[in-house]
C-alpha cells in the first residue's frame, strides 16, 4: 500500500523523525535510566511511566518511517474552478439546510474539529474536481448518502499550517 502524501508531509513527517531520533530518544533513554535507578523495579511507576514513554516515541519513530518509505508523491492539478488538495470549500447540506466549510487535505493532515477533512472521505473523495455551483452526491456506505451543493471555492495551497495527525 502506498500513502498519497505531499511533498510537504513527507518534510513534516522527516522532521519530526528528526526530531524524534535525536532529540526525544536520548532523553527518553535517560529517563529509563534514572528511573530504573530508584530501586524495586515491580513497584516503580517512574520506570513504568518512562518505559511507556519510550516505547511510545519508538512506535511513532516506526510509524514515520514507514509513511515515508511507502509514500507516493501527489500534487495537485486542479483547474482554477475545480476543487482541488488544501482548497477551502463552502457545501450546502440539502438535507440539513445550511452550510458547512471544509479544507480538502491529505489523510495525515485530517481534523474534522477544524474543517479539515480528507480527500479519502466520503465528503472528500466526492468534492474533488466540483465547480462552484454544482450539485453532488456524497455516497456514505451502501445504505446512505445525501446530495450537497458546491457554493464557494477559495484556491488554497500546502502551507504546511495544517499540522500531522497524532495516534
Amino acid at each position: 500500500m502506498h500513502n498519497e502524501l505531499t511533498k510537504v508531509d513527507i518534510q513534516k513527517m522527516q522532521e519530526e523523525l528528526d526530531y524524534r531520533r535525536v532529540t526525544l530518544r536520548p532523553q527518553l533513554l535517560e529517563e529509563v535510566k534514572v528511573a530504573r535507578s530508584f530501586g524495586d523495579l515491580s513497584e516503580n511507576f517512574e520506570y513504568k511511566a518512562a518505559k511507556r514513554e519510550k516505547n511510545k516515541n519508538e512506535s511513532r519513530i516506526r510509524y514515520l518511517e514507514n509513511m515515508i518509505k511507502t509514500a507516493r508523491v501527489i500534487e495537485d492539478h486542479s483547474g482554477a474552478d475545480t476543487v482541488g488538495l488544501y482548497d477551502k470549500v463552502t457545501v450546502y447540506l440539502e438535507e440539513d439546510q445550511e452550510e458547512e466549510t471544509w479544507q480538502v487535505v491529505t489523510t495525515v493532515r485530517q481534523d474534522v474539529l477544524h474543517g479539515l477533512i480528507s480527500k479519502e472521505s466520503p465528503m472528500g473523495a466526492a468534492l474533488l474536481g466540483k465547480k462552484a455551483g454544482e450539485r453532488f452526491y456524497v455516497q456514505v456506505n451502501k445504505e446512505f448518502g445525501y446530495w450537497a451543493q458546491v457554493r464557494h471555492i477559495e484556491k488554497g495551497e500546502d502551507d504546511g499550517s495544517a499540522a500531522l495527525n497524532r495516534f
